[in-house]
């Protein structure tokens, strides 16, 4: 039985909050859940409670790295020696967090990355491949092959929000050298650097539907020259 805490960033989430929460509670029934919910000017808040979860309010809203860390926070104050996030829009599978966390549980790496590209899509499997505008698939392949080309090793998805990390990382991503703007290929760049061990596992997902989520909302050039000024800061760092 999976244990620990499942963090969840969101904003004007209400259509889609509850029923992720259901899921995480159908999938690892021991895992506590926490939503920071980021200035939502909806329901959100309510319907999470009503589900269940633990719920930080943000007066306003603050980005999505900055609710990230706001969850990091108070999962490192409260104890937890890992941690699960993923995102209030539905589109990661909560059964797969049982996944997630066995390759920390056996003490083989500190961080778990759920990729969406390394689905197969076969009849067998039922799982569904990923799908996504060609303009942003192209995109999020791009920054794996650069993630994969500075780390030497091969990362499919360093743009994915699925992830769990033991109590090491937990520590790392709760202090100020983590880049709360776009914390994507940057993080798993620096966390490398640190000696931190990553590794990426099948982890089915879908395409959200909510486009005013917090990732879908943001303008694709300006996403693009804040990952690379990230990762080039990140480079030069000691």
């Amino acid at each position: 039985m999976v244990n620990g805490l499942c963090i969840i960033p969101a904003y004007n989430e209400e259509r889609n909050i509850a029923s992720v929460i259901q899921g995480i509670k159908k999938s690892a029934s021991n895992m506590d859940v926490l939503v920071i919910d980021d200035g939502s000017s909806d329901e959100t808040p309510h319907r999470a409670m009503e589900a269940g979860a633990k719920v930080i309010l943000h007066p306003f809203n603050l980005g999505y790295g900055i609710a990230l860390q706001t969850g990091y926070k108070y999962a490192l104050k409260k104890g937890y020696d890992k941690i699960v996030q993923m995102d209030g829009d539905g589109q990661h599978d909560p059964s797969f967090i049982s996944a997630l966390f066995a390759p920390i549980q056996r003490g083989e790496v500190d961080m778990v990355i759920g990729s969406r590209f390394l689905i197969t899509g076969e009849p067998k499997s039922g799982h569904i491949p990923y799908r996504a505008p060609l303009v942003r698939r192209l995109g999020m392949k791009f920054f794996g092959i650069i993630t994969t080309l500075l780390i030497h090793q091969k990362i499919t998805d360093s743009t994915s929000g699925y992830q769990a990390m033991n109590r090491r990382v937990l520590e790392w991503v709760s202090s100020d050298q983590f880049p709360f703007d776009y914390p994507d290929a940057d993080v798993i760049i620096v966390l490398h650097r640190k000696g931190f061990r990553i590794k990426e596992i099948p982890t089915q997902m879908f395409e959200s539907q909510n486009k005013k989520s917090m990732h879908s909302g943001w303008k694709p050039i300006y996403y693009i020259f804040k990952m690379f000024l990230s990762i080039l800061v990140t480079l030069m760092r000691k």
